[in-house]
């Protein structure tokens, strides 16, 4: 094949390369150990020194020009992939970034904030104490002793195989937040105004408005002729203060072993305005603490004389009072994990 002819033959070739794969195969195919231009040289020796002379130098102008040819078309390749490598990869920086889902807190825990904060500014201490607790702490101090028929009240998660070191008791998950009242009291002496929000345990069957643990509120006031008048107004302003709004409130006779006398709070429903619904248990009123004033045994108990002090003590219910506040019909949706539901705080 004549030069001129194999040079038009490559440059068409040439032409319609566009990945580096393929122009490697171009270039083996023509100037490789068994290319078409590699062979031109080889059979140089079999001609005349005129024709040698002739068509070695035509091979050698078109090698060189092809091997111009080959990295001016390897360039235009690579600038190509580069192209079009940044065209997919380009981000416009002046597009507004996609917007980070941050945490938010859990409905009991917003609940809980505002509950510390009305009480704080009431002049009370927020005061922590332990789920895991002891006979003593959770019903011998609080005027509950063995045997008792006060103890079947509470179904309690009892812990086996452990005994307390405290007065040989045994171990249990607390059935309310009580102990902390108990556990205060034993190292600080009077006046007392605490709060204590905590988790607590029940063994019972669950509904729309139980379950077997949830959260509680211990209040406790003692000082010098403290009443129940004092605990109904503290009551009433912490109601409209955390409902932000009036709320219709009842005191209720019930019983306790550690207060006495002993009433329920309870407040209208605020679901179906006191018509009756499965929070309520038809009823129209949503029961939410129960508390009385101190008992006396439980002043002694802590070594505190029942003559010179006096106080109540509440258990809020967290739970109730977050149903009521952000219109939950279910109790059981706070523990369920649904992230459809806790986004919606």
């Amino acid at each position: 094949m004549e030069i001129k002819n194999l040079k038009k033959q490559a440059q068409e070739e040439l032409n319609l390369i566009g990945k580096i794969e393929e122009l490697k195969k171009f270039e083996e195919k023509y100037l490789g150990k068994e290319g078409k231009i590699t062979k031109i040289l080889r059979s140089l020796k079999n001609l005349s020194d005129k024709e040698r002379k002739k068509i070695g130098k035509e091979t050698n102008e078109f090698k060189d020009y092809l091997l111009g040819e080959i990295e001016k078309r390897r360039e235009e390749i690579r600038k190509r992939e580069i192209e079009e490598k940044e065209k997919e990869e380009w981000i416009d920086i002046t597009i507004p970034p996609k917007k980070i889902e941050k945490g938010h807190l859990h409905p009991l825990s917003l609940a809980q904030e505002r509950i510390e904060e009305i009480f704080v500014s009431f002049g009370f201490s927020v005061i922590e104490g332990p789920e895991i607790e002891n006979e003593w702490y959770n019903f011998d101090a609080l005027n509950i002793p063995k045997d008792h028929p006060a103890r079947d009240l509470w179904d309690t998660f009892w812990i086996k195989s452990q005994k307390s070191k405290v007065k040989s008791q045994k171990w249990l998950l607390r059935t309310h937040t009580s102990p902390v009242q108990v556990r205060y009291m034993e190292k600080h002496n009077p006046p007392l105004r605490i709060i204590s929000p905590g988790r607590i345990f029940r063994y019972e069957a669950t509904d729309a408005s139980h379950e077997i643990n949830f959260y509680q509120v211990e209040g406790l006031m003692i000082d010098r002729d403290i009443t129940v008048a004092n605990f109904y107004f503290i009551m009433d302003e912490f109601f409209k203060s955390f409902f932000r709004k009036e709320t219709k409130i009842r005191l209720r006779p019930s019983f306790f072993p550690f207060t006495e006398p002993s009433f329920e709070i309870d407040i209208v429903c605020s679901l179906c305005k006191g018509k009756g619904c499965s929070v309520c248990s038809k009823r129209g009123w949503i029961e939410l603490a129960g508390a009385g004033m101190v008992h006396p045994n439980v002043l002694k108990a802590v070594k505190i004389d029942p003559k010179k002090w006096q106080g109540f003590a509440f258990g809020l219910g967290l739970d109730r009072l977050a149903m009521i506040k952000y219109k939950i019909n279910d109790i059981r949706l706070f523990y369920s994990g649904d992230l459809r539901f806790l986004r919606q705080f």
